[in-house]
Order: C-alpha cells, then structure tokens, then sequence
C-alpha cells in the first residue's frame, strides 16, 4: 500500500478516536469551553466570512487529521525520533498539539497554549494528541512495512 494512503488512513482512524473522546469529553461536561468544532467554526466565519456551522467544523476537523497531518507524518517519518511507528506517532502528535497551542488556539481566541480557558485546556489537549498520535502510528504500522517509508 502506498505510504501516503497508509498515513492517511492511520490519521482519519486516529482522528475518529480523537473525535469519540471529544464528544465523550463534552457529554460529561468537562471543559465545556474547550470545543475545537466550534472554534474551528468559528475562525471560519471570523477570518473568512464563511457562515460556518457544525458540519463546516468537523469537516476541518477530519481534514486537518486525515490529509494534513496524515501526510505531513509520512514526509517526516524518517525523521522523527522514536523506535517503532507508534514511538513516532507520539512524538508527531506532540509536535501537532504544539503548533495547535501555538497557531490555531491564538486564532480562536483562546490565548496561546488556550491558556485563557485555563490550564486544562494545554493538558487536555496535550493527552488527547499523544493518544492521536499513538492511533496514528499503530495504524499506520500495521498497514505495512516500516522500510517502504521514505526517508
């Protein structure tokens, strides 16, 4: 299988685990602020003038975690440290939850690291993405060998 479709399909399945917890983090109540659909929404109708619903959130959403960053981990993989593609799933989903806290949250309003909905907000977001990037590099592991990577 071709490693871009192999990075892809691992990001859209991390992605749909990512998505489980977010709803299941919302139907307990935890962190009501904290709902990267709505911001995403939001930036679109605030930057773009796009009159942005729901839908156009989880939309982006699964679009940045499947081709985004399903592609940028393929072009890096043989560059990031750790052992085996789920070592390295970790570390890209580190470096993801970084340039989220560092762009995207900002944008939205939420103040760098989303430092202005509190400091659960960087924590949650930090555990959700090493559990991204775990899915990410297992699935993308077990779509195929590891030395049809590019380098």
């Amino acid at each position: 299988m071709n490693v871009y479709v192999r990075s892809m399909i691992g990001g859209f399945v991390a992605t749909v685990v990512l998505s489980i917890l977010m709803v299941m983090k919302s139907k307990m109540g935890l962190m009501p602020d904290l709902d990267v659909i709505k911001m995403l929404s939001g930036m679109a109708h605030s930057r773009m003038g796009i009159d942005a619903g729901p839908a156009f959130g989880w939309v982006m959403h699964f679009m940045i975690g499947t081709v985004l960053w399903g592609v940028l981990f393929a072009l890096l993989y043989g560059r990031l440290p750790g052992g085996d593609p789920i070592g390295k799933g970790i570390v890209f989903g580190l470096g993801a939850w970084l340039l989220m806290m560092l762009l995207p949250m900002p944008m939205a309003g939420a103040g760098l690291f989303g430092m202005k909905m509190g400091m659960m907000a960087p924590v949650m977001t930090l555990v959700l993405h090493v559990i991204w990037g775990a899915v990410l590099g297992w699935v993308f592991g077990a779509l195929g060998p590891k030395t049809s990577v590019p380098a």
